[in-house]
Parts: C-alpha cells; structure tokens; sequence
C-alpha cells in the first residue's frame, strides 16, 4: 500500500517532465513486451466496427479469494485519445447469485505500470509480489450484494501510464462490452463506476466524457477520491529538480504520455546516458520496479533540457488530459471525496470542477476526509461512498452539497 500512496501524483508531473523535449527514444523504452496472448489482439480491421463491440469472450477462472462469482474476460474495440481503433480488455466478476440486469459497477483499479502484465487482466492472476494486486478480494462485499463488477485495462493496450482522457473511453467501453455480452445478462442493467486516485481519474474521465462518448448508458453515479484534476497545476505542484523517492513512477508517465501521443510529445532523444539507461529498465514493468529504479532520483538528472513547458503542443497535450479544463460536464450524479489538506494532488482543480459540475445542474455530494494523508483518505472515505452507490441503485434522489 505505500507504493500506491504516492502513485499517480508522481505519474502526473512524469507526463509534464516529456513535455519540452524533442525527438524519440529506443522502441525499447517506448513500448512494452507485446502480449502473446492472441486474446489481447484482433484480427482484421477494426476500425469500421462500433465501439464497445465485443471481439472475443472466454470464461477464466476466478482469482485468488473471489467468491462467489464466475469470472470472464472481454475484448472489445475502443478508440485512443486521438481516434485510433484499439482493443481493451476487462475482466467482468459476475455473481452466481444475481438478478438478470442487476447492478453493474464498473471499478477502476489504481494501476501504475509500463509493462502489460500489470494490467488488472493478467495481476489478478499473479503470484508475483511484485504484480499482484492485494486489496482485489475487497469487491466480495459488493459480490454478496449482487452486483456485478467490471474491471477494465484502463492503461491500455500499450500501458500508456498517465493518459487519462484514453483511461475514461476506455472505461466507458469496458461497460458498453460487458452490457453487450449477453451471457452476463447485464444488457438492461444501471451502471455506477467508482475509483480513487489514478482509478478515480479514469472514473472522473468517463463520468465527464459520458454524455458525448457513450450517451446511451444508464450511468446512474460517479464515486471517485483523490482525482488529480489539473495535470498542469500537478506538474508546478511536484517540480522537476528535487529527488524524489518515487522520481521512477515520473520517468513511467513520461514514457506512457509519448506512448498515446508519439507525434505531438515524442520522448526525448536529448536524455542523459543516465536517463537512457532509467529508460530501458522500466520499459516493462510495474510499480515496485519502477519505483527502485528511480528511488531518488530527479528529471535534473535524466535530461540535458529540465523546461517543462517549452514545447507549446507538448503543453496542449498535458492540457487535455487536465479534467479541470474539459469543457464537458458529468450528467449523472456524483460522489466525490478527498482531503482538503492533500498536500499530493492540486485540491483547488478538485474544488473548481466541483463549481462547474454544480452550476451546470448535476448533483455532487463531497465529502471532506479529517485526513492530510492521501492513502488514509481514501479509505475514511470509502464506506460512505458504498453507500452513496448503493442509494443509487436504489433509485434513490441523490443527495448534492453544491
């Protein structure tokens, strides 16, 4: 859990550390070892076929402590930050005890990784200390209640860390997948999504992209914590010349925002021997790597040009995965909580997108956590966000602050 405390913050101002520097690195550092799973891969072309579409189904066998359940797979077509056809996967926990159309909860994990066997699909599965996902086996509450749970690759086919406009489509169509399946007798069912922190950004994401992307769910709630909302503000809050103990998870989102965006914020070719090598060691890997490779280290180090923002279309990238300014708003109501003393994420985006989303009619109920602390305030407030989302599937009025 004390990797996952400073997880996407650090990856936020990794994005902002790519933005100034021209040119492109060793294949090597830009993409991951390709999954030769063919499941992961369609066939043909894609591009033609509607988002959400299902490619490919297989029932698996259910992870380590799920109870209760029958455990699928799904490949289905999605679509990149900017239009390509990908393939995402998601892993849908459906219980054996359920009503056709109950309750669908789309959650999204915090997964902070540059190779692809960190994805929720493949760690699930994991006996690897290094991969495998702890808390997971909490979604059994939700189980006996019910509901059925889908848990999307929501970095995507390239494990692009950090691309968080591309983490909300590809939210989106890991339900759009999971409501087409008919096997999982989920067409007709209400949809919530929650997530925290880098969760919680693709959760915010598909919340605000919805009305535009995917407007024909029935989203009945948005539970998201923690959501780092300006990426822009998150690169001036954390800075670049200081080392830092978590400086890895900073050289990962650089290397995933070139990923998504190769030819508007192409990863510098002007690094150091030093970053070179930083580069090609954590190409592949997930957090715990990442983070022992880069362990007090800083940008200073890695690159002969620390500008964050000199390269104005760098920059625009950076300013479109900010959610603060999306002009979007969420249509279905929402459930938002953080620390108002988070020292790790810019609390005043959180505070000004909460502005907007009210003075345009949706409902949002914010609670404020007693915590300073990031990781703590996730969990003060997760039981009343379960309840939030359980009103919801009730059909109950939501409840709003604003």
């Amino acid at each position: 859990m004390g990797t996952i405390r400073r997880s996407f913050l650090v990856a936020v101002a990794a994005a902002l550390v790519a933005v100034g520097l021209p040119g492109s690195a060793s294949a090597g550092a830009q993409y991951p070892i390709p999954n030769a799973d063919p499941f992961y891969s369609a066939g043909g072309d894609i591009s033609g076929v509607a988002p959400g579409t299902v490619l490919a189904a297989r029932q698996v066998p259910n992870p380590p402590n799920f109870i209760g359940v029958n455990t699928w797979q799904l490949a289905f077509r999605s679509t990149a930050s900017e239009g390509k056809p990908i393939v995402g996967v998601t892993t849908v926990f459906v219980p054996v005890v359920k009503a056709p159309d109950g309750p669908l909860l789309s959650y999204q994990q915090i997964v902070n990784a540059l190779g692809l066997k960190c994805a929720p699909s493949q760690a699930l599965y994991s006996t690897d200390p290094n991969v495998v996902i702890r808390d997971a086996a909490a979604l059994n509450v939700v189980f006996q209640r019910g509901w059925s749970v889908a848990m999307t690759d929501h970095l995507g086919p390239t494990s692009a860390y950090g691309a968080a406009k591309l983490g909300g489509q590809l939210t989106l169509d890991g339900i759009r997948a999971a409501k087409n399946f008919d096997p999982l007798q989920l067409r007709n069912s209400p949809v919530a999504m929650a997530g925290y922190s880098g969760g919680g950004m693709a959760t915010a994401w598909a919340a605000a992209l919805a009305p535009s992307y995917a407007p024909e769910l029935n989203i009945v709630g948005s539970a998201q914590g923690g959501v780092p909302m300006n990426l822009v503000k998150m690169g001036y809050l954390l800075g670049e010349d200081t080392p830092h103990p978590a400086f890895g998870l900073v050289l990962a989102a650089a290397i995933g925002l070139g990923r998504e965006y190769p030819d508007r914020m192409p990863v510098s070719e002007n690094l150091t021997p030093q970053g070179t090598a930083m580069m090609n060691q954590v190409a592949n890997s997930c957090t715990n790597d990442i983070l022992a490779v880069g362990a007090n280290h800083s940008a200073a180090e890695i690159t002969a040009n620390r500008s964050v923002f000199q390269d104005p279309e760098g920059r625009r990238v950076v300013e479109e995965n900010s959610l603060e300014l999306y002009p979007g708003i969420p249509r279905a109501p929402i459930f938002e909580w953080h620390s108002p003393t988070d020292v790790l994420i810019p609390v005043d985006a959180i505070d000004n997108s909460t502005r907007r989303y009210c003075a345009a009619g949706t409902p949002v109920q914010t609670l404020l956590t007693p915590s300073p602390d990031h990781l703590s305030a996730a969990l003060l407030g997760l039981p009343a966000a379960l309840q939030w989302l359980n009103d919801r599937f009730a059909g109950l009025p939501a409840p709003s602050t604003c």
